[in-house]
């Protein structure tokens, strides 16, 4: 951003050492990687800011002024200052935070969010922590809004520019279907097809990416049932209502229906979420990329390495970004 006339800027305190040292205008913006008219209007809007001249440009090499002398030893200290505010800032780690506020999906409130957590503090000794769990859509609105501090979250719109993000897991979808209605071996989805469809409400971020998955299939498979939990739908195909399309977070979750259920990878195109961390750009220095680094082997070895064990099949669509 170009220094406006009539006051004092860093970068203007910056230039004007450059020139002092450099003994030449062009010498200076050779040295600052800047033109030499650039230059010379840093200076001349710092003598505005001033109100005197610091330099005499007909000297050559040129000269400081006595007003320019006299404010040449406050440069030096102002320049001093900003660089040792740069090194004590470099070296802020949020050790002395009070409060946090972290938003997690529901998919990992039960296995990973308390050993997160459990980490975090045994290293922000002094930190009060408040939870939030829903969904990515609910939680994405209350870091906007600044009610959260970061939030881990599914498949948010990254184009916006206030928001940085870290990719955490692919978490690919699949089908689950009453045990032995689809005989292995045959048409799958024409034996889903058979079935009600169990879907996601559409107030769901899920929901919306399964219809939309489908619809550019060109696939239009009428529903009877439009749920919103995992634990409903799960119940519903395991009772023998209909099928459905969900995540391994989500089969693993109601583990109470799974020798009800089966589970089996689509049989269209394949589709998967991608799970993320989410913070407000340049909020919190490097606590979120940290947070991160520290989710990742809590993902893998209490989520992805189960689910494979259980399922080999995932191993090569679930994985760590």
């Amino acid at each position: 951003m170009a220094e406006s006339e009539g006051r004092m800027t860093l970068q203007g305190v910056q230039v004007f050492l450059a020139v002092v040292a450099a003994g030449s205008i062009s010498a200076a913006a050779k040295s600052l990687g800047a033109s030499p008219s650039s230059v010379s209007q840093h200076v001349t809007n710092l003598e505005a800011a001033l109100g005197t001249r610091l330099i005499d440009r007909a000297a050559r090499p040129v000269a400081v002024t006595p007003a320019g002398a006299m404010f040449l030893r406050r440069a030096e200290i102002i320049q001093s200052e900003a660089r040792q505010a740069r090194a004590e800032l470099s070296r802020f780690d949020l050790s002395q935070l009070t409060l946090f506020r972290l938003g997690m999906i529901e998919d990992f409130d039960a296995d990973v969010t308390p050993r997160l957590l459990a980490d975090m503090a045994s290293q922000l000794q002094g930190c009060h922590f408040v939870l939030e769990t829903g969904a990515s859509y609910h939680l994405a609105a209350m870091l906007e809004s600044r009610t959260l501090d970061v939030i881990v979250a599914a498949d948010l719109d990254l184009s916006a520019d206030w928001m940085e993000s870290y990719p955490l897991l692919a978490d690919p979808f699949l089908v689950v279907a009453p045990r032995g209605r689809v005989k292995p071996g045959g048409d799958v989805l024409g034996q889903l097809l058979e079935m009600p469809f169990i879907r996601y409400s559409n107030r769901q971020m899920m929901g919306r990416q399964i219809e939309a998955h489908l619809s550019k299939l060109d696939l239009s498979i009428p529903h009877r049932f439009e749920l919103d939990s995992y634990h409903a739908i799960m119940a519903m195909v395991a009772g023998g209502a209909g099928w459905s399309v969900t995540t391994p977070l989500g089969y693993t979750r109601a583990q109470r229906f799974k020798n009800q259920v089966d589970v089996m990878a689509l049989p269209f195109a394949p589709l998967a979420r991608r799970i993320s961390l989410f913070a407000r750009k340049d909020a919190m220095e490097t606590m979120p990329r940290d947070m991160a680094d520290s989710l990742r082997p809590l993902i893998n070895a209490l989520i992805i390495r189960p689910a494979v064990k259980e399922l080999p099949w995932l191993s090569p669509s679930m994985v760590l970004l």
